[in-house]
């Protein structure tokens, strides 16, 4: 298994080259310094730890600035600790976007948006009441069970907190990898708010084969704008004395037909 720590920035869309609409998710993925290498000897099983985004030393404990200066970086603010990695690596190397190349597929792991405390409509999608007068329920969360056991039975969807919780969504597909300005372009949504921590990662179910999309650049655009041929338009210079002429003889014209039409009908 491989994986790769960023932070997801938003979403917007891009075209294919057969005009197809995709819209995708935006992962900045800074690159990871392999902060630990853990091993079956030492430890009891193989994982390595990857660490993303700075901070400040006055904030960091003197055990994460000891593990820094082991790998010969600065603390780290985010740290994941990935099993059975694919792979050789040693403490102090970097993991960088190209982890991943295009038309892979990945599962990606966020924590949720929080809702706060919320009703039971909301928290488990159940139907509400009559909306009429004579009806006195309308968004209460309905019975509670037999009266045997005098008591709420463990399971029972109640309002309480809603989200902030952690979810994988699972067999997504990478559109783009950009390694120059470190970021992956995911299709679809992934859990999470904006400039939250996400985790992409091999998918564990994958049954789909590998089909990168050709995606249109706004280079590409611009270029193919700039090869065609401007249209420019043939205009026709009329010298002034020729027209001053014309018009001349059309107000003549139309002066001597206003003088005849008077004496006829006389």
């Amino acid at each position: 298994m491989k994986g790769i720590l960023g932070r997801k920035i938003g979403m917007t869309q891009v075209f294919s080259k057969d005009g197809k609409l995709i819209p995708v998710t935006v992962v900045e993925v800074a690159p990871n310094t392999v902060m630990q290498v853990k091993t079956v000897e030492s430890d009891g099983y193989n994982a390595i730890q990857l660490g993303v985004f700075e901070k400040k030393e006055k904030r960091a404990t003197k055990p994460e600035m000891g593990r820094a200066k082991k790998a010969n970086t600065t603390p780290k603010r985010f740290l994941k600790e990935i099993r059975d990695y694919d792979g050789t690596y040693n403490v102090g190397d970097t993991i960088g976007a190209n982890l991943f190349e295009v038309g892979e597929i990945i599962d990606v792991t966020g924590t949720s948006k929080g809702k706060g405390f919320t009703g039971v409509i909301k928290r488990y999608n159940q139907s509400r009441g009559p909306e009429t007068h004579g009806s006195m329920y309308h968004r209460r969360p309905g019975s509670m069970g037999t009266m045997l056991p005098k008591r709420v039975l463990k399971g029972k969807h109640l309002s309480g907190h809603m989200g902030v919780e952690t979810v994988t969504i699972q067999n997504l597909e990478v559109i783009e990898v950009n390694e120059k300005e470190n970021y992956i372009l995911v299709s679809g949504n992934i859990p999470g708010a904006k400039n939250s921590l996400v985790l992409i990662k091999s998918a564990v179910k994958n049954s789909r084969k590998k089909n990168p999309k050709e995606i249109l650049t706004y280079e590409e655009v611009v270029d193919e704008v700039e090869t065609e041929a401007p249209v420019t338009e043939e205009v026709t210079e009329t010298p002034v004395e020729e027209t001053d002429a014309n018009t001349n003889e059309e107000q003549e014209d139309t002066t001597e037909v206003v003088e005849e039409n008077p004496g006829e009908n006389n």
